[in-house]
């Protein structure tokens, strides 16, 4: 064994370890337990070995490590893409779907955190290498630990919205979450079912960007799905009037979410849709508006 081959070990072992951290299987089911797991750990491996081993490479003068690097954010785009086509697929299959705007915010995650690895892996040989010492490394992979999770701990819809609980009601044919119409219901049946299976919930913003960004049709899809995966949904293929809706009263910015859980918990249906992340391609920061310079 060379000078090299304990910092590139301790490099790759940062790098997995702050992959292993970040990859883990919740409510949404995603990714898979075993085999949809194993894809994500083997692209970090290569991605904690391509960041271990671009500091020694340099130190010997051999910059072919900027082109593997150059490559591995090819190769990552390719999981992005994959990612993204897989869930497109699987979406058509969804009693309700994640839709697409929640697909892309999955894919951009799992590309994200390659990232991060190579990061890690970088950072801790370059500590180990620069001060001579294992200390030095382990001290820069925690430190890499703590920016990554820092990084990919994302925002929840309950840092936006005040959510309550709030009865169903029918005006004659018309479904109500407090004045917020959600659909026309005509069947008798139907509507029992529904005052039955189903809940409301009211989204109130508490800024004037969280209105903007409650009002986009994909955060308002993600939540719908979340709801859904988390806690059961009442329906099946072709009944369109037990399909959850969530509607927006133009007037205020408010939401009114209609779901139909097979699990008829209050408390626990709240806390699914505030753990709801708030996704990326959904945020809007009117308020900054105006501040960024004349010209811009």
């Amino acid at each position: 064994m060379n000078h090299y081959t304990y910092p590139i070990l301790l490099g790759v072992g940062a790098g997995v370890l702050t992959r292993l951290i970040m990859l883990r299987t919740d409510s949404r089911q995603y990714p898979t337990r075993l085999h949809g797991k194993i894809v994500h750990i083997a692209m970090g491996f290569i991605a904690a070995v391509l960041g271990a081993v671009a500091i020694p490479s340099i130190m010997k003068k051999d910059f072919s490590a900027i082109t593997f690097l150059t490559l591995a954010a090819s190769q990552f785009r390719d999981v992005r893409n994959m990612e993204r086509n897989t869930l497109q697929q699987l979406d058509g299959y969804e009693l309700v779907p994640r839709g697409s705007t929640y697909i892309e915010g999955i894919a951009l995650v799992f590309e994200s955190r390659n990232y991060l690895v190579i990061f890690t892996s970088f950072v801790t040989t370059f500590a180990y290498l620069g001060f001579n010492s294992i200390y030095a490394g382990l001290t820069a992979a925690f430190v890499s630990f703590l920016i990554s999770k820092k990084l990919m701990s994302g925002s929840h819809l309950k840092d936006l919205v005040n959510i309550e609980n709030v009865p169903l009601r029918f005006e004659g044919a018309g479904l109500y979450i407090d004045n917020i119409y959600i659909m026309n219901i005509g069947l008798p049946a139907r509507q029992k079912e529904i005052l039955k299976y189903g809940m409301g919930f009211l989204l109130t913003p508490k800024s004037a960007d969280a209105r903007i960004t409650l009002a986009n049709l994909g955060q308002r899809q993600a939540i719908l799905h979340d709801v859904s995966v988390g806690l059961g949904v009442f329906r099946d293929s072709g009944t369109p009037a037990l399909v959850p809706l969530a509607k927006l009263d133009i007037s205020d910015g408010r939401v009114g979410v209609f779901v139909l859980p097979q699990e008829q918990d209050v408390q626990k249906a709240i806390q699914v849709i505030g753990n709801a992340p708030t996704l990326e391609n959904a945020i809007r920061m009117s308020s900054e508006a105006g501040k960024g310079g004349k010209g811009k």
